[in-house]
């Protein structure tokens, strides 16, 4: 993988994200890719339960948001990106990810890890007893 690809295909996850139904997602991911929401969630696994899980996130393909994305690193097959997300007009809800991608030889995610804040999130935990 280099940028360009890595660009592309974050272009092509927000054309997805557009798109009607879940068919498209084939063209994104493996059939058995992982998706992890956050660090600390459950792995979702294969492209059926990926599915799932992307028609019950989404508020429909014509949910409004604004993307815009930063390949920061690709090193062989794996890359990683600051991703910036606004929904809504006027935003009600925003996050800024860091997305971590390992691709197939054919161009397709086999494993998506997102790392997502939240402005109203605290910048560290707290420590018991602090």
């Amino acid at each position: 993988m280099d940028r360009k690809q890595v660009t592309d295909w974050i272009a092509a996850y927000e054309r997805a994200w557009r798109t009607p139904g879940t068919e498209v997602l084939a063209t994104i991911f493996a059939a058995q890719a992982s998706y992890l929401q956050g660090p600390y969630q459950e792995a979702i696994i294969g492209l059926p339960a990926i599915a799932r899980m992307w028609e019950n996130e989404r508020d429909g393909p014509d949910e409004v948001f604004h993307i815009t994305s930063e390949v920061v690193a690709v090193e062989g097959d794996t890359a990683v990106a600051r991703v910036e997300v606004r929904y809504g007009d006027p935003t009600g809800q925003e996050y800024r990810d860091l997305w971590i991608m390992r691709f197939a030889e054919d161009g397709r995610c086999n494993s998506f890890e997102e790392w997502p804040f939240r402005p109203t999130q605290p910048p560290t935990a707290r420590l018991p007893g602090s």
